[in-house]
C-alpha cells in the first residue's frame, strides 16, 4: 500500500561508503518527490606498482553536494540525479622497487640514488554530475536505513607536479623523462573515468 502524503518530512542521516563518511539532510516533499544535501570525507592510502617504481598514495576523499529524489511508486524505491563538488585529492610518493639498482623512469636507466624518491598529486574534476538508484524507506516518522548505488561522473584524475627528490631533479632533459613517465601513469589513470557510488545511511525522518 502506497504511504499517505501528510506533508513533507525532514530526515536527518549519517552515510558512508565509497563517497566517504558524512551527515546528509533531507526533505521528502510528497510521496513522490524529495532533496538531500550531503557532505562526505575519509582517508585512505592504496598503493600500486608501475614497471620499477611502487606508488604510495594519500587519499583524501571530501565533497558534498545535492540529490533530487523521483520515488515512482510513492514507496521506499527511488531515482536521483544531482551533482557535488569534489575536493577529493590524492598525493603520490613513488619509490624504486629496489633500492639497491637502477631503476627506469620515463623509458630512461638512472642509479637509484640519482633519482631518490617521486612525488606528485592528483585531482579529479571539481564539479561532478553523478546518478543513483536506492531505498530509503516509506515517507514516514522514525528511524529508516537507506541504500543506494550508482556512478560520479568526474571524469580521470589528472596527474600534476611530478618531482624526483633526487640531485637529477634539477637536470633540464631529465624533466623531460620524468613528464613521459607523468604520462605513462596518467594513460592507466585514464581508464577509469567515473567514481562508483555505493553508501549506505542510517538516520530518522522527522
Amino acid at each position: 500500500m502506497v504511504a499517505h502524503d501528510d506533508g513533507p518530512r525532514v530526515t536527518a542521516a549519517l552515510t558512508g561508503g565509497t563517497l566517504g563518511v558524512g551527515p546528509e539532510l533531507g526533505l521528502r516533499i510528497s510521496d513522490h518527490f524529495g532533496v538531500r544535501g550531503s557532505a562526505a570525507f575519509l582517508k585512505v592510502s592504496p598503493s600500486f606498482d608501475s614497471k620499477d617504481i611502487h606508488y604510495d598514495s594519500d587519499f583524501k576523499l571530501h565533497s558534498y553536494g545535492a540529490m533530487a529524489d523521483v520515488y515512482p511508486f510513492g514507496g521506499a524505491f527511488r531515482i536521483s540525479a544531482g551533482a557535488r563538488i569534489n575536493r577529493t585529492r590524492v598525493g603520490l610518493v613513488g619509490t624504486p622497487l629496489n633500492s639497491t639498482a637502477e631503476v627506469k623512469v620515463g623509458g630512461q636507466t638512472y642509479l637509484v640514488p640519482q633519482v631518490g624518491i617521486l612525488t606528485g598529486r592528483a585531482e579529479p574534476k571539481r564539479f561532478a554530475p553523478a546518478l543513483t538508484l536506492g531505498w530509503a524507506g516509506k515517507k514516514r516518522r522514525g528511524f529508516f536505513v537507506g541504500i543506494e548505488g550508482g556512478v560520479l561522473f568526474q571524469g580521470s584524475f589528472q596527474l600534476k607536479d611530478f618531482r624526483a627528490s633526487g640531485p637529477i631533479n634539477s637536470n633540464a632533459a631529465f624533466q623531460t623523462v620524468l613528464e613521459r613517465e607523468r604520462i605513462d601513469l596518467q594513460e592507466d589513470v585514464d581508464k577509469v573515468k567515473v567514481w562508483p557510488i555505493l553508501q549506505a545511511s542510517v538516520g530518522w525522518r522527522f
